[in-house]
């Protein structure tokens, strides 16, 4: 009750309290500032996914500077070098307002991407999206078979069945790129496991389909039993260190991470940035009240 407390008041709070919590875990409002930080991960041998924060738009407008941001942040990711790939939100180009001109928003960034050689995840939402992000994905993969890649959620029950769908698009020259999540959004109980041994069982038996199919995966979690369920897996399927990696959020479990690449497996950083960040730390701390214990941290022994 006291985190739902806490995570129901926190919109009402001033910007100034609510970023002692957010500056954890949100890299900055700028491209220079995500810069920054993904050159410091870069230099702990860690790679990066860049996000620009503004998710569930309600203008095409935002949607148009949303893809102008995108691109400007491309550019600039590969003038200076960092080690990095995208990552987007189809609601910030307005999927949920017009789906054509959100596909046609997206491929732009995707073929920019490409061009450099650079690939694009496209992030899973709630599940009023999950069709539709779907099928988003196999129009790109069509045409930008090596540059793009879809999160799947596995907390969602129909997760194994939506893998076993898009094998049809799976092949050796460009296999299917995932990154596995435990999902974080509130989902009805008909739809979406609830227990955390049910959902963590979920996870481990989506992972290892995805092995079993030579999928490539981004085995991102903060959870030790899954972290030592995913080796175990690896070791099972001799899966080569080239044929997934680990993923994590930037400013969590930084402990556990760094055993992570001290084992010598790839560790990606998903690296949020923009001036939508109030929003986003805001939505994110509904979706999991149990963050709240954080911000007692964060007022406590950094404010």
């Amino acid at each position: 009750m006291f985190n739902k407390l806490i995570a129901a008041m926190l919109p009402y709070m001033p910007k100034k309290f609510v970023w002692l919590f957010s500056k954890s875990y949100v890299s900055g409002e700028t491209i220079d500032d995500a810069m920054k930080v993904s050159a410091d991960l870069n230099g702990k041998n860690i790679k990066v996914t860049l996000d620009v924060l503004g998710e569930f738009i309600t203008d095409l407008n935002e949607a148009a500077a949303n893809k102008k941001e995108y691109l400007e942040l491309i550019d600039i990711t590969e003038k200076t070098g960092i080690d990095g790939n995208f990552s987007l939100k189809p609601t910030s180009f307005g999927l949920l307002l017009d789906r054509e001109v959100c596909y046609n928003y997206i491929r732009e960034i995707v073929m920019k991407a490409a061009s450099f050689k650079r690939f694009i995840r496209i992030d899973m939402e709630d599940s009023p999206c999950t069709d539709m992000e779907i099928e988003l994905y196999r129009r790109l993969k069509a045409e930008f078979p090596e540059n793009t890649g879809l999160v799947l959620q596995a907390y969602l029950k129909r997760t194994y069945n939506d893998i076993e769908n898009l094998l049809d698009i799976h092949s050796g020259d460009a296999p299917l790129n995932f990154r596995l999540c435990k999902g974080i959004y509130v989902e009805p109980e008909a739809i979406s496991f609830k227990k955390y041994e049910e959902i963590n069982s979920h996870y481990l038996e989506d992972l290892e389909l995805m092995f079993r199919k030579g999928i490539y995966v981004g085995i991102a979690t903060h959870d030790k039993p899954l972290v030592e369920g995913a080796y175990k897996l690896i070791e099972k399927y001799k899966v080569p260190k080239n044929k997934y990696e680990f993923q994590m959020l930037y400013g969590v479990t930084p402990n556990l991470r760094a055993s992570i690449v001290g084992e010598g497996h790839t560790m990606r950083v998903y690296v949020p940035f923009g001036k939508q960040w109030f929003g986003y730390c805001t939505r994110r701390l509904k979706e999991n009240p149990r963050m709240a214990t954080d911000i007692i941290k964060a007022i406590f022994y950094k404010g």
